[in-house]
Protein backbone atom coordinates (compact mmCIF):
# COMPACT_ATOMS: atom_id res chain seq x y z
CA UNK A 1 0.00 0.00 0.00
CA UNK A 2 2.68 2.46 0.30
CA UNK A 3 3.39 2.64 -3.13
CA UNK A 4 -0.60 3.78 -4.02
CA UNK A 5 -0.20 5.97 -1.09
CA UNK A 6 3.06 7.51 -2.16
CA UNK A 7 2.09 7.85 -5.72
CA UNK A 8 -1.40 9.78 -4.56
CA UNK A 9 0.06 11.94 -2.16
CA UNK A 10 2.89 12.37 -4.59
CA UNK A 11 0.17 13.73 -7.52
CA UNK A 12 1.58 11.46 -9.81
CA UNK A 13 -1.50 9.36 -10.81
CA UNK A 14 0.03 7.78 -13.85
CA UNK A 15 2.30 5.70 -11.52
CA UNK A 16 -0.93 4.02 -9.96
CA UNK A 17 -1.77 2.14 -13.13
CA UNK A 18 1.05 0.05 -12.53
CA UNK A 19 -0.20 -0.85 -9.39
CA UNK A 20 -3.64 -1.79 -10.41
CA UNK A 21 -4.56 -5.41 -11.35
CA UNK A 22 -5.54 -6.11 -15.01
CA UNK A 23 -9.15 -7.14 -13.90
CA UNK A 24 -9.39 -4.11 -10.90
CA UNK A 25 -13.45 -3.25 -9.66
CA UNK A 26 -13.34 0.33 -8.89
CA UNK A 27 -16.31 1.14 -6.27
CA UNK A 28 -17.33 5.39 -6.77
CA UNK A 29 -18.80 6.79 -4.29
CA UNK A 30 -21.14 8.92 -6.97
CA UNK A 31 -21.85 6.02 -9.40
CA UNK A 32 -23.81 3.00 -8.64
CA UNK A 33 -22.31 0.51 -10.80
CA UNK A 34 -18.78 -0.47 -10.61
CA UNK A 35 -16.05 0.60 -13.43
CA UNK A 36 -13.48 -2.16 -14.14
CA UNK A 37 -10.20 -2.66 -15.70
CA UNK A 38 -6.85 -1.26 -15.53
CA UNK A 39 -7.42 1.48 -18.30
CA UNK A 40 -10.63 2.65 -17.19
CA UNK A 41 -9.62 2.86 -13.37
CA UNK A 42 -6.36 4.47 -13.84
CA UNK A 43 -8.02 7.03 -16.18
CA UNK A 44 -10.41 7.78 -13.26
CA UNK A 45 -8.17 7.91 -10.97
CA UNK A 46 -6.10 11.01 -13.25
CA UNK A 47 -9.26 12.39 -13.32
CA UNK A 48 -9.58 12.65 -9.57
CA UNK A 49 -6.07 13.48 -9.13
CA UNK A 50 -7.41 16.78 -11.21
CA UNK A 51 -10.15 17.26 -9.22
CA UNK A 52 -9.24 17.18 -5.47
CA UNK A 53 -7.15 20.45 -3.81
CA UNK A 54 -5.06 19.87 -0.97
CA UNK A 55 -5.43 16.27 -0.88
CA UNK A 56 -3.77 14.25 2.52
CA UNK A 57 -4.07 11.03 3.77
CA UNK A 58 -4.21 11.26 7.36
CA UNK A 59 -4.93 7.53 8.85
CA UNK A 60 -4.01 4.27 7.95
CA UNK A 61 -5.80 0.62 8.86
CA UNK A 62 -4.28 -2.41 7.14
CA UNK A 63 -4.61 -6.28 6.86
CA UNK A 64 -2.78 -8.54 5.06
CA UNK A 65 -4.80 -8.06 2.42
CA UNK A 66 -7.24 -5.40 3.00
CA UNK A 67 -6.75 -2.10 3.77
CA UNK A 68 -8.03 1.74 4.58
CA UNK A 69 -6.79 4.82 3.78
CA UNK A 70 -8.64 7.66 5.22
CA UNK A 71 -8.16 11.04 3.71
CA UNK A 72 -9.31 14.51 3.79
CA UNK A 73 -9.21 17.00 0.18
CA UNK A 74 -11.25 19.60 -0.86
CA UNK A 75 -12.97 20.01 -4.57
CA UNK A 76 -13.33 23.66 -5.35
CA UNK A 77 -14.37 25.32 -2.09
CA UNK A 78 -15.87 22.57 -0.46
CA UNK A 79 -13.84 20.06 2.34
CA UNK A 80 -14.39 16.29 1.62
CA UNK A 81 -13.19 13.34 4.23
CA UNK A 82 -13.37 9.98 2.78
CA UNK A 83 -11.85 6.70 2.71
CA UNK A 84 -10.02 4.52 0.18
CA UNK A 85 -10.71 0.74 1.17
CA UNK A 86 -8.27 -1.08 -1.03
CA UNK A 87 -7.92 -5.24 -1.44
CA UNK A 88 -4.81 -6.38 -2.84
CA UNK A 89 -4.72 -10.18 -4.66
CA UNK A 90 -1.80 -12.96 -4.11
CA UNK A 91 0.52 -10.54 -6.29
CA UNK A 92 -0.24 -7.85 -4.25
CA UNK A 93 -1.60 -5.89 -7.21
CA UNK A 94 -4.94 -3.64 -6.22
CA UNK A 95 -8.10 -6.09 -7.14
CA UNK A 96 -10.17 -3.69 -5.52
CA UNK A 97 -10.79 -0.07 -4.60
CA UNK A 98 -13.53 1.35 -3.19
CA UNK A 99 -13.96 4.98 -2.27
CA UNK A 100 -16.39 6.22 0.49
CA UNK A 101 -16.52 9.66 1.25
CA UNK A 102 -18.77 12.32 3.42
CA UNK A 103 -20.68 14.71 4.14
CA UNK A 104 -23.37 14.37 1.24
CA UNK A 105 -22.57 18.32 0.04
CA UNK A 106 -19.01 16.81 -0.77
CA UNK A 107 -19.98 13.72 -2.48
CA UNK A 108 -22.35 16.39 -4.81
CA UNK A 109 -19.34 18.21 -5.36
CA UNK A 110 -17.39 15.42 -6.60
CA UNK A 111 -20.29 14.03 -8.39
CA UNK A 112 -20.28 17.12 -10.71
CA UNK A 113 -16.82 17.58 -10.75
CA UNK A 114 -16.14 13.93 -11.89
CA UNK A 115 -18.83 14.35 -14.19
CA UNK A 116 -17.16 17.09 -16.02
CA UNK A 117 -13.97 14.85 -16.37
CA UNK A 118 -15.76 11.95 -17.78
CA UNK A 119 -15.43 13.39 -21.30
CA UNK A 120 -11.37 12.99 -21.33
CA UNK A 121 -11.77 10.19 -18.31
CA UNK A 122 -13.27 7.68 -21.42
CA UNK A 123 -10.82 9.29 -24.09
CA UNK A 124 -7.67 8.57 -21.43
CA UNK A 125 -9.04 4.84 -21.52
CA UNK A 126 -9.72 4.14 -24.81
CA UNK A 127 -6.14 5.18 -25.85
CA UNK A 128 -4.66 3.15 -23.03
CA UNK A 129 -6.33 -0.12 -24.22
Amino acid sequence: MHAFRDAVERGDFDALGDLLAQDVVFRSPVAFRPYEGRPLVTAILRGVGRVFEDFHYVDELAAEQRHALVFQTRVGDVSLHGCDFITVDDDGLISELTVMVRPLSAAHALAEAMGAQFPQIQTEAMESR
